[in-house]
């Protein structure tokens, strides 16, 4: 598509002349005309959002007020027939209860956390990692202790954790898990070295629910153990997953952390095209990783002089945004059939 302020300001007139005609006489040709103008995925207008980042940096302003108007037109459009079918509704009823029930055409479809899901674990599986699952109420010695937290670390806090049962004397504490970590530290004590493995689920964080964190979110973590295991292992297993998830342009970087488990630590982030910002876009953080600490590996009685490894881990929710398309993270848990008939 063309990227200049004159085709933009075309086009808009072009659809403005559309949406003003529209005959929005049925709740399908309501539903047609939303997912036209204002689907997340294939709508016209979200689609023009996305070129703004390439135009000249003095028609971005204009731009966006531009096409702000138009998505207000549709919205203002949509609404007012939607309006209308409900005022019909109490005013008369046209449905013959005693006919029989008719069968819905749409059958459902994948929620696309799970088709984020699928596609991480079949990227990762082509690899060679294998899948690995755990228990999603852990205690307090496979979710902390075993990884390297120490006893004052702020993620043991009530404002972080979900406690069932809170680690005391005689008590090894329960929790819903934070992380699929744990799942690793089974693994690794139930067999020897190597070890190659991706541990997908669900896990829980106490967590304030804003447009791109909940409380509850996927995640899948990454394992390798194995003799002379190294940073540049790491880094060239996650620069082929950005690329063959989000596409071989996919624009990421590299950035030292900290995390108890790992060390040294990095975190990658994957550049963010957000229309209306003031810069284009953003860089989003979509995965924590390092080498895997000596002290996790004595955890778990393997030889940490003879093996080293590298962890990571990250969240699908994340990912799926930026894969799709998405601007807030709680669409993905209202169950909306609007937003799931697009997948």
């Amino acid at each position: 598509m063309e990227t200049n302020l004159e085709y933009l300001k075309t086009v808009a007139a072009t659809f403005t002349e559309e949406i003003a005609v529209a005959k929005l006489d049925t709740p399908a040709k309501s539903e047609e005309f939303r997912i036209r103008f204002l689907g997340q995925r294939r709508g016209v207008i979200p689609k023009l959002f996305k070129t703004i980042p390439h135009l000249p940096k003095q028609d971005r302003r204009s731009a966006g007020l531009l096409l702000n108007a138009l998505r207000k037109e549709a919205q203002t459009v949509l609404e007012h027939a939607i309006e209308q079918y409900r005022v019909k509704s109490t005013d008369t009823c046209d449905i013959d209860l005693t006919l029989p029930g008719r069968r819905s055409q749409w059958a459902g479809s994948r929620h696309p956390i799970t088709l984020a899901l699928a596609k991480i674990t079949d990227i990762f599986e082509h690899m060679g990692f294998a899948i690995a699952e755990g228990p999603e109420i852990e205690d307090d010695w496979h979710n902390f202790t075993a990884l390297n937290f120490p006893a004052d670390h702020p993620a043991r806090d009530m404002q972080d954790t979900l406690f069932i049962e809170e680690p005391g004397e005689g008590r090894a504490g329960a929790m819903m898990r934070t992380h699929t970590s744990p799942v690793q530290i089974r693994t690794m004590m139930a067999g020897d070295p190597p070890f190659r493995l991706i541990a997908p689920g669900r896990v829980f964080r106490n967590e304030a629910i804003t447009y791109k964190s909940y409380c509850l979110f996927h995640q899948v973590e990454g394992l390798v153990v194995d003799e002379g295991v190294t940073m540049a292992d790491l880094k060239h297993t996650l620069t082929g997953f950005a690329r063959a998830f989000f596409g071989e342009e996919v624009k990421m970087r590299f950035r030292p952390s900290f995390f108890p488990f790992t060390e040294p630590s990095g975190e990658v982030d994957i550049w963010w095209d957000l229309p209306d910002h003031p810069d284009g876009g953003r860089w989003m953080e979509i995965l924590g990783s390092g080498m895997v600490h000596p002290n996790v590996l004595d955890a778990v009685g393997i030889d940490s002089e003879r093996y080293t490894g590298y962890a990571f881990g990250m969240g699908i929710e994340r990912p799926a945004m930026l894969r799709y398309g998405i601007d807030d993270i709680r669409i993905f848990y209202e169950n909306d059939v609007r937003f799931l008939a697009q997948f």
